[in-house]
C-alpha cells in the first residue's frame, strides 16, 4: 500500500485489506455490569501536575471524583504527550508507570505515591529518544504477556512498535507502519486481543471511524477501517476510553470550548453500532494532555 494514500480517500471504500488479521470473537473475556460504568480521565495540568478526573456513566453525567495524583511532577507546560497511566498498589505504596513525551523527547516513566496520591517518591524518568515533535499521539496496549506501541505522525502515518522489558530495562523494536490517516484529530484504544488492537477515530470530515491494526506481521500493516457515524465528529480533537461490559464509554474532548461529552458506546459494528450521548461531563476541559487512567486489575478493553 503506497505512503502517499489518503486516509479519507481509503475510508470512503469502507473496509481495507484484511489478509493479516484474525476474524472472530476477540478472545477477551466479556465482562457484565450492574452498576453505572465509570471512566478515569487523567491529564498533565499546566503545572505539571498529574490530576485524575472519575465520572460515571449516568445520564445526567456524575464526577465522582477529582483529585491531583502527583503535584509538580513535571516542568510547567513540558508534557506533549501521554499514553495511558497504569497504577496500582504496592510495598505500602501506589506505583504509576506510562510513556510521556517531555518537549520532543520520550520517556518512561514511573513514580510512587501514597495510596491514592501524595507526595512523590522513586521517580523515575528513562530517556528513549527524541523526534517527537513530528507526532499527534502516542498510545500503547498491554495484553497479557505483549505490549504494543502505537504512534500517528503528523504526515498520517500510524507506527507500530513492540516493547519488551530484560533485566529491567525497556527496549521498542519498529516493526510497522500504514500511511492511511491523514485528517485524524483524536483517537483511543477501544480493544486488545491477542492479534489485534482497534482504535475508535474521529476525522476532520466528521466521520467516527474504528480502525482495527494486526500487532505484528509484516512491515507494512493492514488495517480494517469501517464508519460508525458519518457526521459531526469533526469538534472533537481528544478521546478517552475505559471498558464498560462489552462496549465502551468514551469521553469526547472539544479543546476550544474546553468542554467534554460522555457516550456509551456498544460493541462496535460499523454504522449499527449503539451510541447513546450521556451529555456534558461536569467542568471544564483545559488541560493540555489527556490520557487514561488504568488501574493493573481493570478489565481488557473490547469494544470491536
Amino acid at each position: 500500500m503506497s505512503r502517499i494514500s489518503r486516509f479519507g480517500g481509503l475510508l470512503a471504500a469502507g473496509v481495507l485489506g484484511t489478509g493479516m488479521l484474525t476474524t472472530g470473537t476477540a478472545s477477551a473475556q466479556q465482562h457484565t455490569t450492574t452498576a453505572p460504568c465509570r471512566i478515569s480521565v487523567g491529564s498533565v495540568t499546566a503545572g505539571g501536575d498529574h490530576r485524575i478526573q472519575t465520572f460515571a456513566a449516568t445520564a445526567p453525567v456524575t464526577k465522582v471524583g477529582d483529585k491531583i495524583v502527583a503535584k509538580d511532577l513535571f516542568a510547567d507546560g513540558q508534557v506533549a504527550m501521554s499514553a495511558e497511566i497504569r497504577y496500582g498498589p504496592g510495598e505500602g505504596s501506589e506505583l504509576h508507570t506510562g510513556p510521556v513525551v517531555i518537549g520532543s523527547v520520550l520517556y518512561d516513566t514511573s513514580y510512587r505515591t501514597p495510596v491514592g496520591g501524595g507526595t512523590v517518591s522513586e521517580k523515575l524518568f528513562t530517556r528513549v529518544g527524541p523526534g517527537w515533535q513530528n507526532y499527534r499521539t502516542l498510545d500503547r496496549s498491554a495484553y497479557k504477556t505483549r505490549a504494543t506501541e502505537w504512534s500517528l505522525r503528523l504526515d498520517g502515518t500510524m507506527e507500530r512498535r513492540t516493547v519488551k522489558s530484560d533485566n529491567g530495562r525497556v527496549y521498542r523494536h519498529y516493526d510497522g507502519w500504514q500511511s492511511n490517516f491523514r485528517g485524524v484529530k483524536g483517537m483511543a484504544l477501544i480493544s486488545q486481543t491477542a492479534t489485534y488492537d482497534t482504535f475508535l477515530m474521529t476525522h476532520t470530515t466528521g466521520r467516527l471511524y474504528t480502525a482495527r491494526f494486526p500487532v505484528a506481521g509484516g512491515h507494512i500493516m493492514a488495517s480494517t477501517v469501517k464508519p460508525i457515524r458519518l457526521s459531526t465528529w469533526q469538534v472533537f480533537e481528544t478521546l478517552v476510553a475505559a471498558p464498560c461490559g462489552n462496549g465502551t464509554v468514551v469521553l469526547a474532548i472539544d479543546k476550544d470550548t474546553g468542554s467534554g461529552y460522555l457516550y456509551s458506546i456498544g460493541h462496535a459494528n460499523g454504522t449499527a453500532t449503539v451510541i447513546k450521548g450521556l451529555g456534558k461531563a461536569p467542568g471544564t476541559f483545559n488541560d493540555p494532555v489527556y490520557f487514561r487512567w488504568a488501574n493493573y486489575s481493570d478489565p481488557l478493553l473490547f469494544g470491536e
